[in-house]
């Protein structure tokens, strides 16, 4: 890879907030770095198109991005529910036997599945489901939230569906046995204990080493945090490094 090549690092945004969380993020990951935000369809400029509710839907929407000739390594990071999808493509290019992301890097995430004790979207009511989303009817439906609830049920309903579908789908065992691509964990600083144990979950999916990081601050949140940004682009460069050394002879 060139020096002026820089690596991608393409970006899975958790669905309800959008691709949008990521655009600062070119100003603080650093120098030979490029986030990339996937866009999926029902959001921003896709809003016109079906919001994609199933493992299959999603494959065929993204995996292009990474089987067209591309020159040089790139890496993953999925925030959220993101983080699902950018395990699910991870795993789709390690059964199509095509290079995988150098490595996948998770935030605010457990390993699948994460969608465990909510109703099934796909065959819940509506009531149902709302009853389950306010917190077992925690949340007054004629409340100003409990409104906003019943505005957005369509897209949560998608988003759920898609989620227990990439849950069920990831839950079999891959064709080409176990991934062993590194993964990275990022966790808030004030609660070691969930870096921990979502590190321990992202074990069981991959054979690779799992490597523990913690951004200041009680919360992980995607936009507005250039501590996250930041750590990512030192990764990347981390990556850029070894794929620049020169190997050795003999």
């Amino acid at each position: 890879m060139s020096v002026e090549q820089p690596l991608r690092l393409h970006c899975f945004a958790h669905s309800a907030e959008g691709v949008s969380v990521f655009d600062d993020w070119a100003a603080h990951v650093g120098p030979g770095v490029e986030p990339v935000p996937v866009l999926l369809p029902g959001c921003t400029q896709r809003r016109t198109e079906a919001r994609v509710t199933t493992h299959a839907a999603l494959l065929a929407d993204v995996l292009p991005l990474f089987t067209d000739p591309a020159p040089g390594p790139y890496a993953l990071y999925g925030h959220g529910s993101g983080a699902t999808m950018a395990l699910a493509v991870t795993r789709a290019l390690h059964e199509a036997g095509l290079p995988g992301p150098a490595f996948l890097a998770v935030g605010a995430w457990s390993a699948p599945p994460a969608s465990a004790g909510l109703p099934d979207a796909r065959r819940a009511s509506d009531a149902e489901l709302l009853h389950a989303l306010s917190g077992e009817g925690a949340v007054p439906l004629g409340s100003d939230e409990g409104v906003w609830l019943q505005a957005m049920l369509p897209v949560l309903r998608a988003e759920l569906e898609l989620a227990q579908d990439l849950d069920e789908a990831l839950d079999t065992a891959s064709t080409a046995g176990p991934l062993t691509t590194p993964v990275l964990v990022v966790a808030p600083q004030d609660d070691p204990a969930a870096a921990q144990t979502t590190a321990d979950s992202w074990r069981r999916r991959t054979e690779g080493p799992v490597l523990e990081r913690t951004v200041p601050g009680r919360h992980l949140a995607a936009r507005g945090d250039h501590e996250l940004p930041r750590l990512l682009g030192r990764a990347c460069r981390a990556v850029r490094r070894l794929v620049q050394e020169p190997a050795p002879v003999g």
